[in-house]
């Protein structure tokens, strides 16, 4: 019989034990087949020049990633894949064939299953592209006409990064198999990741675990000033070195402690699986690892995605606050602005406020850039009642300052404990932050500080007084109506000192940030499905090591029953640990993001955690079915 024939036999024969191999594969190259087609997509385009160069960027960053995901998944599921075939096909030595025609059956076989994969994710991804599209831009809320286009140019990218990944492990498998002696292919699947260490060496992993772990939490949430970014990306690092080491060292001597506890061990015949646990923990701890931080990936991906959505809620409502906004050297002029805007307009409130524009030679800080201007805190006060807007802040006294800022998508400030002003020689502490719209618009293309009315009265010498007239209409999409006859004002002022700003409800620079939210929650499900099915992947495979096992246990008279019990209390175990420290991780992961957000995420977090519990638990439930079946407990 020739390679080819008996390879297609192998295939055909174990079909059903390579199936989740390849959906999974099949899974990962439709998910990056549709990013690619919506990155050569001209769904966007209606967006607007700018809104669409920043989606094409967040997309080809996100292909990155989601390339990086398939290399790492591709190299795992290979990995199980040969460890389980060295056992089978390392028989073969013994009817006479050598090792370089054993690795080319392999290589035939893992050839069969890249190709079944391949068709699959590409012929799947091609049908649901449109169904993607609409999807995304649903979750976004972003009316588009899609216009469906077949290219070729995703196709090509998505096949061409799949072979050569899929080539790469393939060629590593042969050299592998080259390489092995008959013993190392007949206990291959024993040694998969073991690696014996004594309880000193588990001690040493435990306490540098927890330590860098406990790090990386501090940095997560610590608040400071622009280091904030660098803070965030060494918390990153920490964590999942910490998570390494915790699977590696101290999850694993915690369970060989309970092991020694007769009081534990005895009851509720735990001896049947606990040590069956510490050795599985030991031999996949690299394993239950990666599945902990891609479930804490997924459930920051969704934080983000949700943050997203509420900031830029929040800005949109920020930017609308005024309809019209007049800045001028005149004063009294809001009655002639409100005449001729309630021509066409009801004015729904309005306010008015002078402002101290002071150069930016005068200031001395590292936060400020551009224009800066100075507000009166009775000022302010008034015209947040005039607003109707929040008002909270106590009066600085001389030698204090608040910050009027506009409302940023993201802050790598999270400490304004420590900021001083320096204002023309002088030393100005700043004690409060304030994103509110005080002036609308105009917080977004100028720096304000409040002072209070004596420090305003003292600087006043130095800059030029502006008057600022704001108008929020009663129906903010009939505000072209009154365009010209601001423009008329503007126009007509002496000395061209007036400008005036409006504000197009129907217009937004940012809608990038609505595709960045359904992105993210397309993430998370990503990362869940993929930490499930690695996991899945992993009892499946040792479901096979463990059937004589059980075949011995049923010799010595355990029943069925028991020894179901036994089985579900293991798994049980391997999906727990995992969720449970993912769980504590995402608390420091997602109130990294509220610092820098300004938002409650808490919400979020439960909610992505308890997704998280469903889908595990339906995992958890397969994986009982399939790992019964497979040691043959389950009746056929």
């Amino acid at each position: 019989m020739s390679m080819m024939k008996l390879a297609i036999q192998n295939f055909k024969s174990s079909f059903k034990n390579y199936l989740a191999l390849i959906l999974s594969l099949a899974f990962t190259i439709l998910i990056f087949l549709n990013f690619q087609n919506l990155v050569y997509s001209k769904a966007f385009a209606i967006l607007g020049e700018q809104n669409k160069n920043n989606t094409d960027i967040l997309l080809q960053v996100l292909s990155f990633v989601l390339g990086c995901f398939m290399f790492f998944f591709i190299w795992y599921s290979t990995n199980v894949f040969l460890t389980k075939r060295k056992k089978e096909i390392g028989i073969y030595v013994f009817m006479g064939l050598t090792n370089q025609k054993i690795g080319k059956l392999y290589m035939l076989e893992s050839a069969m299953i890249g190709f079944s994969a391949m068709v699959l994710g590409v012929g799947s991804g091609i049908l649901t592209t449109r169904l993607f599209q609409m999807i995304l831009l649903a979750i976004s809320e972003i009316t588009v006409d899609i216009e469906f286009r077949f290219t070729l140019q995703p196709i090509i990218i998505t096949m061409g990064v799949y072979l050569v990944m899929y080539l790469i492990f393939v060629l590593k498998g042969y050299a592998s198999i080259v390489r092995s002696s008959v013993l190392d292919m007949v206990s291959a699947n024993r040694q998969n990741e073991y690696v014996k260490q004594n309880s000193w060496v588990l001690i040493a992993k435990a306490f540098a675990g927890v330590g860098i772990l406990a790090a990386g939490y501090y940095y997560a949430i610590k608040e400071g000033g622009q280091e904030v970014m660098g803070n965030v990306f060494l918390a990153v690092i920490l964590v999942v070195i910490g998570v390494y080491l915790l699977f590696g060292g101290l999850i694993p001597f915690v369970f060989q402690r309970l092991a020694k506890s007769k009081r534990f061990l005895y009851q509720r015949q735990r001896t049947l699986w606990v040590n069956n646990v510490i050795f599985r923990m030991k031999k996949n701890y690299r394993t239950y690892a990666m599945v902990c931080v891609l479930m804490l990936c997924s459930v920051t991906a969704l934080a983000t995605g949700f943050a997203m959505k509420n900031r830029y809620n929040n800005i949109i409502h920020f930017r609308n606050t005024y309809t019209f906004q007049i800045l001028s050297n005149r004063q009294e002029m809001d009655s002639e602005i409100a005449e001729r805007i309630e021509k066409d307009n009801d004015i729904a409130y309005r306010s008015q406020i002078s402002v101290l524009n002071l150069d930016s030679s005068l200031f001395d800080t590292s936060y400020v850039s551009g224009q800066n201007a100075l507000l009166s805190y009775t000022q302010v006060k008034k015209l947040a009642q005039e607003a109707h807007l929040e008002f909270d802040l106590e009066e600085p006294e001389d030698g204090e300052i608040i910050s009027v800022t506009q409302l940023h998508l993201l802050s790598l400030i999270t400490d304004i404990s420590n900021i001083t002003v320096g204002i023309n020689g002088k030393e100005y502490h700043q004690i409060a932050e304030t994103s509110v719209p005080y002036l609308g618009y105009l917080q977004e293309i100028m720096s304000y500080y409040i002072v209070n009315d004596h420090e305003y009265e003292q600087l006043l010498p130095l800059g030029q007084q502006l008057y600022t007239y704001n108008y929020r209409i009663s129906d903010i999409y009939n505000y072209e109506a009154s365009l010209d006859e601001l423009n008329a004002i503007v126009s007509n002022t002496e000395d061209n000192y007036t400008a005036r700003v409006a504000i197009d409800p129907n217009s937004s620079d940012i809608e990038w940030i609505k595709i960045l939210y359904s992105i993210c929650i397309f993430m998370f499900m990503v990362f869940i499905l993929a930490s499930g099915s690695i996991l899945f992947m992993k009892l499946y495979n040792d479901a096979f090591e463990e059937k004589e096992r059980y075949a011995v246990l049923r010799k010595l008279g355990f029943s069925r029953e028991t020894l179901k019990k036994a089985i579900a209390s293991e798994l049980k175990s391997a999906y727990a640990v995992p969720f449970l420290v993912m769980t504590v991780s995402s608390y420091f992961s997602v109130h990294a993001l509220e610092k820098m957000m300004y938002t409650s995420l808490l919400a979020i977090n439960l909610i992505s955690v308890a997704v998280i519990f469903l889908f595990f638990l339906f995992c958890y439930c397969l994986s009982l079915s399939v790992y019964q079946k497979n040691i043959g407990l389950r009746q056929r």
